[in-house]
């Protein structure tokens, strides 16, 4: 017999929980997001997916590993340069002192000791690693999240409730997954909570609209992979340490300001309403047992 729809879903949601409790409850603990725990955390959903899987029975090919068109990836790849860009160029012009070129120059080259030459060891050295070899090292790391969010769970949440429901149901558990880290850790914002939150969330939930059309064209979990790991370099990398924390522009760049929660909607808006991302997406096989 088939597996019923909401098994999967609740055995995932379930080994979630677990995982990413227990690794939150450290975190909370001690009021430090650390590096080794927050490379856990983003393994989470790709556990709860694979356990799932194994229990279940079901094929791994559900979690979307062929290949796809090169045009996807590119999009991916270019399109948080795309929404990025004219955010924090708005920032760098209207708040004084928001545009950091110095010290940004000085945190790139420290870690290759070329603080002599900080041209040289930014535009020659560090920026072309961060587009390059850095993607690489993140795309690690966000192949863990996106085998339990476009992998598992998106696909699932289509079959129920079509693209826009699956979209908008997994970009707010993806949302409400980050809160935990986000309120009761060091890597808590610097603005009041019902802000950062509120701006994060649409973000989030924007963003996981931009990640179903990739998932639904290109029948693949590696655009979504991509552009996760490319969205993380680039701002978290690139446009904010180029922007420095004064007046309005923390209420207006980073991951947790109104100006990439409306560009994403503003991105998500115009890609997905002339892409049909409705035609031709299915399972790449069934959730039967074997």
């Amino acid at each position: 017999m088939r597996v019923p729809q909401q098994r999967p879903l609740s055995i995932f949601l379930f080994f979630l929980c677990l995982f990413s409790g227990c690794t939150y409850a450290l975190d909370i603990h001690s009021h430090r997001l650390t590096a080794t725990l927050a490379q856990f955390i983003v393994w989470c959903p790709g556990a709860a997916a694979l356990c799932t899987c194994l229990l279940l029975h079901i094929p791994l090919g559900t979690l979307g590993w062929s290949w796809p068109a090169r045009r996807f990836l590119r999009l991916a790849y270019f399109l948080p340069l795309l929404y990025a860009t004219p955010v924090y160029l708005l920032t760098w012009m209207v708040v004084r002192g928001a545009f950091t070129l110095k010290s940004f120059e000085a945190s790139m080259v420290e870690p290759y000791g070329l603080a002599r030459w900080p041209a040289f060891g930014t535009f020659g050295v560090a920026l072309p690693l961060l587009f390059t070899v850095g993607v690489v090292f993140e795309a690690v790391w966000s192949l863990g999240e996106e085998l339990g969010w476009r992998g598992f769970l998106f696909p699932r949440l289509h079959e129920r409730f079509g693209f826009h429901g699956a979209c908008l149901i997994s970009g707010l558990i993806w949302a409400v997954w980050h809160v935990p880290e986000l309120l009761w850790t060091d890597f808590r914002p610097d603005t009041k909570p019902i802000f950062f939150l509120t701006c994060f969330t649409v973000m989030v939930t924007a963003n996981a609209y931009l990640m179903g059309y990739l998932r639904v064209r290109s029948g693949s979990l590696w655009p979504c992979v991509l552009l996760h790991a490319t969205h993380n370099g680039f701002i978290q990398g690139l446009f904010d340490p180029l922007t420095a924390n004064v007046g309005w522009a923390k209420y207006i760049s980073t991951e947790f300001g109104v100006g990439l929660a409306v560009a994403m909607v503003v991105a998500a808006t115009a890609i997905v309403s002339t892409g049909r991302p409705h035609e031709g997406f299915s399972l790449a096989s069934t959730d039967e047992p074997r």
